[in-house]
């Protein structure tokens, strides 16, 4: 396959990944076997979905604007453990061999499809339970999600909404836009540490994350008309039966 052909392609997966990332929260599922099956390797091709992911935080940031108003203590006490977890994370991908990191891949998808298909049940069981349920849940949780965001990340924006709505937040709306903002400071401290230690294919990063932009804008008006259900299982298959390709056919 040619550059532009390879560009094209990266292009079009972003698009869908951003369109997949706005309805179900599992962008990775898309964009990272899109950067498989144009010839990078499983760590290579981790580093430049985590990178091109920043594309999507813009987006997401302005379109949460309503739901942040009166947020902003709130963000300025938790941003800092997200970033912190995506550090954390980052250091330990840029510290794991390829070999290891291919092998562990298929078991971090089948946790990103099965977060994604459970929290629809997850939400329902907070809005019967009467107030927040704070702890050591929301810090604990939140530093060891953001840590797996910045080691792979496919499900941890699902993974962290669904903290968030039952130790902060039952409103949907509102759970899903702090994740937003916390999931934007795990792929930037990753995303800077990639840059300054790892090696990013930033030929592969550029379509990809304008790809991302544009479906991260598009993704708010398709899933007005598609069934968040048929969406959610259609990405869940589909991430088990990658999850089930790179067993049988892992990458090096």
């Amino acid at each position: 396959m040619t550059l532009s052909y390879h560009a094209a392609a990266l292009l079009g997966a972003g698009i869908i990944a951003g369109l997949v990332g706005t309805a179900g929260g599992i962008t990775s599922l898309v964009s990272y076997p899109a950067l498989l099956a144009v010839g990078l390797p499983p760590l290579s091709a981790n580093m430049a979905n985590i990178v091109a992911l920043l594309a999507c935080w813009p987006g997401s940031a302005i379109a949460s604007r309503p739901e942040l108003a009166g947020k902003g203590s709130w963000l300025r006490r938790w941003v800092p453990v997200a970033a912190l977890g995506g550090a954390l994370g980052s250091a330990l991908l840029l510290s794991t061999p390829a070999g290891i990191f291919g092998r562990v891949v298929p078991f971090l998808v089948v946790a990103g499809s099965a977060a994604l298909l459970a929290q629809p049940r997850l939400s329902a069981r907070r809005q019967r339970l009467p107030g927040p349920h704070i702890g050591l849940g929301l810090p604990m949780g939140l530093l060891a999600l953001t840590a797996y965001g910045g080691y792979f990340g496919a499900g941890s924006g699902v993974m962290i909404l669904a903290l968030l709505l039952f130790t902060t937040d039952s409103d949907l709306p509102n759970a899903n836009a702090l994740k937003n903002m916390l999931v934007g400071a795990t792929v930037v401290m990753s995303a800077i540490a990639f840059a300054a230690f790892g090696s990013v294919d930033w030929a592969a990063v550029a379509p990809l994350s304008v790809g991302m932009f544009v479906g991260s804008m598009l993704g708010p008006r398709v899933t007005r008309w598609m069934p968040a259900a048929v969406l959610r299982w259609l990405i869940a298959l589909l991430g088990i039966a990658l999850a089930v390709q790179l067993w049988l056919h892992p990458g090096s």
